[in-house]
């Protein structure tokens, strides 16, 4: 059997937990990969088949996406060619985790597509959204890259097709210490803003991780530097908290690693306002942004010692087996594609988790 992953390269999120991921694909399958965007500073250490600019958002500077470049960058005519080019009816199925040339492609040509993604649990009604509608966000959500069955992971299983997160296995083998600096992953915001504003608590130590610098600097009681893979997932398990972005993998890790977490939702992202949502029901603290009026938040923040606690185990095998043998009955017996699998995982203290 052959298939295609294909990977959203947006963000780092989504290429960390396909190298968790791609291992136990490859022992089930022939797998290709394909990587559409260009936002990613973590790289994957397998070959990579197909590369694409597909469509992707553009980081900001003060805490959202920056439109105007999101809008230059979306080469519409350009988008259309790879899909037409790309020829996954070379694959028996693709797996797709948010990556929209492959989704498309699947779609004119009839291909089974397969969500395996965090994108794919907020199309479940049982997960927290917003009070506020955002129909925009919604529809992005639904079509962005559509398949005929979607996997979901997110912070609870709140659904039978929703997973808990994976998480790396160099983050569950870290050392973990609880050293005095708070990890910085806030990618939205231009580094001169982020000295600005944490500058204001000047007995904390900030360590931030930027897209925008190549080499380590230090000014006052905050140290900015590049982001590598190592570096960063040793900064965060000994560091006393993390302060990010409400995105998906860096919070999940942060909790996983028993780590105090604080999060700002990128401002236009239906995506972390949905993340920030659950977040918060589960007793994260979650600002609005930077201004100055938070400020006693983050103050309250650092003097806490509250952690939210989960249980995440390491599932990831068992969801690819179980989308593999869903897929395998489906080409073979003509099943229903929804039909899914559950497993109840139990451990004292702790509400069951269906797969």
């Amino acid at each position: 059997m052959k298939i295609l992953y294909a990977i959203q390269g947006t963000g780092n999120g989504h290429i960390s937990r396909a190298r968790e991921i791609i291992p136990h694909l490859q022992e089930f399958c022939e797998c290709d990969i394909l990587i559409s965007g260009n936002q990613c500073d973590v790289e994957l250490d397998v070959p990579v088949k197909f590369r694409f600019k597909g469509l992707s958002f553009v980081f900001g500077k003060n805490g959202g996406i920056d439109m105007w470049n999101t809008y230059i960058n979306a080469n519409l005519p350009n988008l259309k060619r790879e899909i037409d080019a790309l020829n996954v009816e070379d694959y028996d199925f693709v797996i797709n985790d948010f990556e929209p040339v492959s989704a498309w492609a699947c779609h004119k040509k009839k291909i089974p597509c397969i969500g395996l993604s965090h994108q794919g649990s907020l199309l479940s009604k049982k997960v927290p959204i917003p009070e506020k509608q955002n129909y925009f966000g919604q529809f992005i959500l639904r079509n962005y890259a559509p398949a005929m069955v979607h996997f979901g992971f997110h912070f609870d299983s709140y659904d039978h097709n929703i997973f808990t997160p994976v998480i790396r296995s160099q983050v569950r083998e870290s050392e973990v210490e609880e050293l005095d600096y708070y990890t910085v992953y806030l990618p939205s915001f231009e580094d001169t803003r982020l000295l600005k504003k944490l500058s204001y608590f000047s007995e904390t130590k900030w360590h931030v991780f930027s897209k925008k610098t190549k080499e380590s600097y230090q000014v006052g009681n905050i140290t900015i530097m590049p982001i590598t893979n190592d570096a960063f997932v040793a900064d965060m398990a000994k560091s006393k908290g993390v302060f990010c972005g409400a995105g998906f993998e860096t919070p999940a890790e942060a909790l996983f690693l028993k780590k105090k977490l604080m999060v700002i939702p990128m401002k236009g992202q239906f995506e972390q306002q949905c993340n920030a949502t659950a977040l918060e029901k589960m007793g994260v603290p979650v600002i609005k942004s930077l201004k100055r009026k938070h400020f006693p938040k983050i103050d309250a923040w650092l003097d806490s010692n509250d952690k939210v606690e989960v249980y995440y185990p390491d599932i990831t095998r068992l969801v690819i087996r179980k989308v593999f043998e869903m897929n395998v009955m489906k080409l073979m017996h003509n099943n229903n594609w929804t039909e899914g699998y559950q497993l109840t995982l139990k451990k004292p203290g702790f509400e069951s988790v269906e797969l």
